[in-house]
């Protein structure tokens, strides 16, 4: 007797349970900030099944215990008169018709992946109920069982099956839910929402009169818990957030429940906006749309939407299911408020200091601004709000591209993984391609670094952290202050600088009024735009959120019209509208200085208007304005002179704005107040020695490409001059042969063969101008 007990003793003590109990196959779940679903992905086996909640809801623990194991706490995993009754019911039928099986033995099968039932089967999930019992907690095994139970076809567990049948977390569900869920386990194949629904609803009655009996409801509530109907067809889960689940996924995160930093309301309508404004766009054939709100302070994502689906189309060949948010596309002009800040902070650029916008060729390259037309010279704030393409390359030029490069990789942009070189000064033009989630990042690092060091009144610093990525996870700390240092990637002052300069941006023509956006509250933004129209960017931000916005087609196919001025901003100012915030930032602490109002640069004594400004110790170090000079005229002040050709004591001497020819030729068709400076007195004309005339192309070291015409000799090559007075004449000489002349307009066609020439310029007062360049073949 003492051996047959032992045996199973023996068996219960050293056999192991299956390790683990039950497959680590689940679903994943997105879920947003407080908890709540946002998506799912089925498992990797096929089954709807989510990961373990931490407890059972009450209402399902009742309505389980006393439709499958009334006595579950007071057994130790079988139940003898359980046990007995099924027992004598299978001897009377001579067929097994009844298991008694508790709720821990019915777990211990579904953990041996529910094996033939036989008696042998039956005897050895007894001794492992006992085991299960030994080493696993009441509830635990509730837990188990509640997760892990079958729901009918591929639904397992009570959480699928909740939002599988009635579109819901369990907690919400109501006693009449919980019943018919209840019932389910029992037998899913036979009893299955949609199928057997008279012998389903028995069972649930049943059960919910049980309840009744029991004290959990009233009869009243069970009388109309009854009137409610069962579950039919299975829902479809939410699919609020489709990409940054599958990002989720591809991060490592499947099969478990992601909480993320997502805000549930905010999400939903910022999809709902992204895919009701692709739509509209799709009759011009641009289909695909992304959008992107972060929190400044934490970095945190608010919003994620990596790509639209108009209509809720999951079905259609647009690429839809592409993440164009974490894709690598060409930012356009999106870097130009970092080059921006970053020259200020160099000291080679005040705020507001003119920068050219003359034609540029720089060995082969020769950019262009987007309306093809060049100002002369513009204010360098005025041309990041305008977004102008030639003056950006002249200043990258000068600042390196080198710099720049290292620049942002500092702050962010670890898309840029090739040497400078092979980007060039392309760089600021969309040379290098990067993506809406590390632009966004970047971006919002500049608001952070701005932010916290005026958070910072008596500790003024900078810290690395400032420039983190983007989360979609929580993060454990939002600041760091242990690490300031006194520079930053970027110092406050300049990062204020651009934003202002952002600020003016001019919104598209099609939002003419303040409804566009609340009460037309400001916010720094910029948009850019690809080479073919192949991606619209807009980015915005104020004090609290940033808004990202990408416009286009996933296979790259470019639009006509598709810019980020016209696609993409319209979006961004529409998800604004769900926001607070503005962009009133403090102006950091500087020494009030006297800034020549036509030049942005330091005033210098010829200044004719001034105007103060607030600017850093280190921008004081930059150079007084070098385009006022005193020029001596004649009495009749109509005429240049000098003391070597004039009588000093009938001079008047006058402040004068000059641009350099070039610039000036382009500058008065903008400006019609500009006055060139007088000509020189002819008796004085020897004492003019410079800048009177000036190349437009070819520009120094620039290398012609001439192609060859069908009869074999070269084409036509048309170079270009400006003179400050345009109704001088100019004398053109191509390696000393002598060509033609040209007035008011200076464009001289040549036919140059290959290699290098000389090009001679002479005008009617002798004033020459040579300029080497080689004709490529």
């Amino acid at each position: 007797m003492v051996t047959l007990l032992a045996i199973p003793l023996m068996l219960i003590l050293f056999y192991p349970l299956p390790s683990p109990l039950f497959p680590k196959k689940y679903a994943t779940l997105l879920q947003s900030s407080d908890g709540q679903l946002l998506g799912a992905r089925i498992s990797s086996d096929g089954q709807w099944r989510f990961p373990p909640a931490d407890s059972v809801p009450q209402k399902f623990e009742a309505a389980i215990l006393l439709f499958e194991d009334e006595y579950f706490h007071y057994h130790p995993g079988i139940n003898p008169v359980s046990l007995g009754r099924a027992v004598w019911q299978n001897i009377r039928s001579g067929k097994i018709v009844s298991g008694g099986s508790t709720l821990t033995m019915q777990t211990v099968r579904m953990a041996l992946e529910n094996q033939e039932r036989t008696y042998s089967q039956k005897i050895w999930e007894l001794l492992l109920s006992i085991k299960l019992e030994l080493f696993y907690s009441k509830e635990e095994i509730l837990q188990l069982y509640t997760y892990h139970a079958p729901f009918g076809g591929n639904v397992v567990g009570l959480s699928a099956a909740s939002w599988r049948y009635f579109g819901r977390p369990p907690y919400q569900l109501s006693w009449a839910e919980t019943a018919a869920l209840a019932v389910l386990p029992n037998s899913p194949s036979s009893v299955f929402p949609g199928k057997n629904e008279i012998t389903f609803r028995h069972k649930r009655d049943a059960l919910l009169e049980k309840l009744s009996a029991k004290g959990y409801i009233t009869s009243d509530e069970a009388l109309l818990a009854k009137a409610e109907p069962l579950p039919g067809k299975v829902k479809p889960l939410p699919n609020d957030a489709f990409h940054l689940l599958q990002r989720a996924e591809k991060d490592g995160l499947a099969g478990t429940i992601v909480q993320s930093t997502l805000d549930f309301a905010l999400q939903r309508q910022v999809r709902e906006k992204t895919d009701r404004y692709s739509e509209q766009m799709a009759h011009n054939e641009i289909h695909n749309a992304a959008a992107i709100v972060i929190d400044i302070a934490s970095g945190e994502t608010l919003a994620y939407v990596g790509n639209s689906f108009p209509n809720g189309d999951e079905t259609n060949n647009h690429g839809q299911f592409v993440d164009v948010i974490t894709a690598r596309r060409s930012p356009g002009s999106l870097l130009k408020p970092f080059l921006y800040a970053a020259a200020l902070d160099d000291g080679i650029l005040l705020p507001k200091e003119l920068l050219p916008d003359i034609p540029l060729f720089y060995r082969g390259f020769a950019p262009q601004n987007f309306d093809k037309k060049y100002r002369g010279a513009v204010a360098a704030d005025e041309a990041l709000a305008s977004s102008l393409n030639v003056p950006f390359v002249f200043l990258l030029r000068e600042y390196g591209y080198e710099k720049l490069h290292q620049k942002l990789r500092q702050i962010g942009m670890q898309s840029l993984d090739r040497p400078a070189n092979h980007y060039g000064l392309s760089l600021i033009l969309g040379g290098a391609e990067s993506t809406l989630w590390e632009l966004s990042g970047m971006f919002a690092g500049m608001a952070r670094a701005l932010n916290n060091f005026q958070d910072r009144p008596y500790n003024k610093g900078y810290s690395t952290a400032d420039y983190r990525p983007n989360s979609y996870l929580p993060l454990k700390t939002t600041k760091r202050e242990g690490d300031l240092e006194t520079n930053g990637f970027l110092t406050a002052p300049s990062i204020l600088y651009a934003f202002q300069a952002m600020q003016q941006l001019r919104r598209p023509e099609e939002m003419s009024g303040a409804e566009m956006y609340g009460s037309y509250r400001p916010i720094a933004w910029k948009t850019g735009t690809s080479h073919g129209f192949r991606d619209a960017w807009a980015i915005g931000l104020n004090d609290r959120y940033l808004v990202g916005v990408w416009v286009g087609n996933a296979d790259s196919e470019g639009r006509p019209g598709l810019t980020g001025i016209r696609s993409a901003s319209p979006l961004m100012f529409s998800i604004f509208e769900l926001l607070d915030g503005d962009a009133t930032f403090d102006e950091p602490f500087g020494k009030m200085v006297s800034i020549c109002k036509e030049s942005g640069l330091l005033a210098s004594e010829y200044c004719t208007e001034t105007t103060d400004s607030n600017l850093p110790d280190y921008m004081l170090q930059g150079k007084r304005c070098t385009y006022h000079h005193l020029l001596h005229l004649d009495q009749a002040e109509k005429h240049q002179v000098s003391s070597a050709c004039y009588a000093v004591d009938k001079m008047h001497s006058k402040p004068w704005f000059v641009l350099p020819a070039v610039q000036a030729w382009y500058y008065k068709q903008y400006h019609s107040n500009y006055k060139e400076p007088p000509p020189f007195l002819s008796s004085c004309a020897e004492q003019n020695t410079n800048g009177f005339m000036e190349l437009i192309y070819p520009r120094e070291f620039t290398k012609v490409y001439v192609p060859v015409e069908q009869d074999g000799k070269p084409g036509l090559a048309i170079f270009e001059a400006a003179h400050r007075n345009p109704a001088s004449t100019i004398y053109w000489h191509l390696d000393e042969v002598y060509v033609g002349s040209t007035n008011f307009i200076h464009q001289m066609g040549f036919h140059p063969e290959p290699g290098p020439h000389m090009l001679t310029l002479v005008d009617e007062e002798g004033n020459e101008l040579k300029q080497g360049f080689e004709v490529l073949r």
